[in-house]
């Protein structure tokens, strides 16, 4: 039995590691899915611009850097090696791209736009000089032996191969510590949404994983430059940590979209199941359940269930007891009750208290003088819903309130 490549050593554990482009390229996919349709609408928006060239620029790095990618580039136009300098350029754009990120995030305030548009022209003309050149040292350099997976390091030693790749590992590197820096010190601002906060957490974790591609990258050249084979590095480190580092930036760009959309989801449902019990109640009111829409929305089963209630509400109005309220309120408050407290008690007795004595029957719509709080104000009512259904949940307290609100005043005072 031959032994494990971890019983050889690090080095040989981490040369037989595989390392998949395409998780991180699905998941950069699908966050550039997820913003597209706001790019789109708001397209005039150079911050929305520059997430949307970030992605796509990151989708292509993965796309044509993979193994398999480059094999193919390199048959289809007949030249040797001709994918190092389009992947090259590709990451060079996309450091580029990290750096706008951060220009229009930054500065994108109407008071800053003189800013925003220096530092874009700067970044643009610096890091399409770099394309430029990256193409240029290619065609002077000698480069006839197909590298797939170790061409960084294999060509370390190559003159003009060696200086372009030294060119985009600078590029990159520069781009990734002044992203990384400035996304820090934004985590730290005041004011920010909870879910952009962990968005840009994840962003700056992404980044600064980034810079251990660069020096992974870096030591492997700067090896066989000293005669040393640290090609494990390249080969396999360099492409774990950029494949981490995609997958975090990735997700630092979902994180604030799902987890808002999400979050508002979970409280239309929780709104829609506190409003239960009182739209049970109300069933006899109604006369029957309210509309159910299985395949509805969440957000018009939640309209559906509070129009069902206010309507039902306004029905029982002209029998709501304006005195037994007050009396209710103030025995809340007697009781122990904060203000909004008692006046969501108060309304629960006085709704109780029209649905059980069953003035809301046909024969007390017949003005045969019973209806004697017709002018009740039920405005209250039709405002704190929610608060109404909630104590519902607790009727131990509706009953104390009820109980005390119900004694005679003459028995209130010969008790106290």
């Amino acid at each position: 039995m031959s032994p494990s490549p971890l019983a050889a050593g690090p080095a040989a554990f981490l040369t037989g590691l595989q390392v998949s482009f395409w998780l991180p390229g699905l998941v950069l996919t699908a966050a550039l899915v997820i913003k597209l349709p706001s790019i789109l609408k708001l397209w005039r928006d150079p911050l929305l611009r520059a997430v949307g060239g970030l992605l796509l620029f990151a989708c292509a790095v993965f796309a044509f850097a993979a193994p398999p990618t480059i094999a193919w580039t390199n048959r289809v136009t007949g030249v040797p090696n001709i994918a190092a300098p389009l992947v090259y350029s590709l990451i060079t754009a996309l450091s580029a791209s990290w750096l706008l990120l951060v220009v229009h995030w930054r500065n994108g305030h109407t008071d800053r736009r003189r800013q925003t548009r220096r530092a874009t022209r700067w970044v643009v003309c610096v890091y399409a000089t770099v394309v430029v050149a990256l193409w240029v040292l290619f065609a002077l350099a000698d480069v006839p032996v197909e590298q797939v997976r170790n061409l960084d390091t294999y060509y370390a030693n190559t003159p003009f191969m060696r200086e372009e790749i030294l060119l985009y590992l600078l590029a990159h590197t520069a781009a990734c510590a002044i992203t990384t820096r400035l996304v820090w010190n934004w985590i730290r601002t005041d004011g920010l949404d909870a879910w952009l906060r962990w968005g840009l957490r994840f962003l700056g974790i992404g980044f600064a994983t980034n810079l251990l591609f660069s020096a992974a990258k870096f030591t492997a050249v700067a090896a066989r430059w000293t005669g040393h084979d640290l090609d494990w590095l390249n080969t396999n480190i360099a492409p774990s940590a950029a494949c981490v580092a995609a997958t975090l930036v990735a997700i630092g760009f979902i994180v604030p979209h799902t987890g808002q959309y999400f979050h508002d989801r979970w409280l239309v449902r929780r709104r829609h199941r506190a409003l239960k019990p009182l739209a049970r109640l109300l069933r006899t009111v109604a006369g029957g359940r309210e509309p159910l829409a299985l395949r509805a929305t969440a957000e018009i089963r939640l309209i559906r269930r509070e129009t069902y209630i206010r309507d039902a509400l306004l029905q029982l109005s002209r029998f709501l007891d304006e005195s037994l309220r007050g009396r209710a309120y103030d025995a809340a408050l007697a009781l122990g009750h904060e203000p909004g407290r008692a006046q969501a008690l108060a309304a629960a007795v006085t709704v109780l208290d029209a649905v059980e004595s069953g003035r809301h029957t046909r024969g007390d719509h017949d003005g045969d003088g019973h209806g004697d709080a017709s002018g009740a104000d039920t405005s209250y009512l039709l405002q704190e819903i929610q608060a109404l259904s909630e104590v519902l949940r607790h009727p131990e307290e509706i009953t104390a309130v009820r109980t005390r609100a119900t004694v005679p005043a003459e028995s209130m005072s010969t008790h106290e």
